[in-house]
């Protein structure tokens, strides 16, 4: 989310590759010098990366679909989606160019846009199979020094890894998904014996880790704080608050959704849990870098 979204420390931001439009979706709309779509009092638009499970895809397979269609049926609108590839450029083209009003799911911290009270919290797990009998709490376990660990380049955890001397272990994954893969091909290579324990975003890790053909073990990272500096703290930081963003201007619209998630709460969170989504509450004015 980011979401794929959590920011620019976050390991799902990266560099445009491209663009899926909705049926029947205006190409020009919104560009420069051309018409913006107007939204409709019934129609709850949502921005949504097309195939980027365990997020959304075309299919409405996603948590984020699932939480999408529970607030439109909350507001008694029609759902509808524009559909875009989550990387550098995605709000710019999405609900920045009028084509969509919701995010479903983006880090609280985000100031371009208006977003609302967080709805969970989550963070980077340690992921590992059931039969290496390992039995990994922190970064100080010993059995983070076993075996070859997997861990997305440049992406928060790498901080603390070093600060544990486990760089020799890592073997590195792109910032930047491959399209052709699948966004959980970490957790497939856990499973094929390629790296003996994968660091990845929890709601990565938590879904295809339940999917699974083998027992695998999801542990939380625990904060970390570094001990080099306060911009490592920054970068090294595992947890992040979660929530709903519309743009800054909206706040009549965010006003009315805010009272939907309010009274769907322990909806969403069963929606999270029948993914496999690992949260926890969310921390009242949680900042990147606190």
């Amino acid at each position: 989310m980011f979401k794929k979204i959590i920011l620019a420390l976050c390991v799902l931001n990266s560099i445009q590759a491209g663009s899926v439009f909705a049926v029947g979706q205006d190409r020009e709309d919104g560009l420069p010098g051309m018409p913006y779509r107007i939204p409709t009092e019934n129609e709850f638009r949502v921005c949504a990366d097309p195939e980027n499970l365990p997020y959304s895809n075309q299919k409405g397979e996603g948590f984020e679909n699932k939480i999408a269609e529970v607030l439109a049926k909350d507001l008694g609108k029609e759902l509808t989606y524009e559909f875009w590839l989550d990387r550098q450029g995605y709000l710019r083209n999405t609900i920045n160019a009028q084509r969509c009003d919701v995010i479903i799911g983006m880090g609280s911290d985000v100031d371009s846009l208006r977003t609302s009270k967080p709805y969970y919290r989550s963070g980077y797990v340690f992921v590992y199979r059931q039969s290496s009998n390992y039995n990994i709490k922190d970064w100080k376990s010993e059995d983070l020094r076993k075996g070859i660990i997997g861990i997305v380049g440049e992406s928060p955890p790498t901080i603390p890894l070093r600060d544990n001397d486990l760089m020799a272990n890592a073997r590195p994954y792109r910032l930047q998904r491959d399209l052709n893969l699948s966004p959980g091909h970490m957790i497939d290579d856990l499973v094929a014996g390629k790296i003996d324990v994968a660091i990845i975003w929890g709601p990565l890790g938590g879904y295809y880790a339940k999917k699974a053909k083998e027992p695998l073990v999801v542990v939380p990272i625990p904060e970390f704080k570094s001990e080099k500096n306060a911009f490592d703290t920054i970068k090294g930081k595992t947890e992040f608050n979660i929530s709903l963003a519309v743009r800054k201007k909206d706040k009549d619209r965010m006003e009315m959704i805010q009272g939907a998630l309010d009274r769907n709460q322990a909806k969403i969170l069963k929606i999270l849990d029948d993914y496999g989504i690992p949260y926890k509450p969310a921390v009242s004015g949680d900042k990147i870098g606190n």
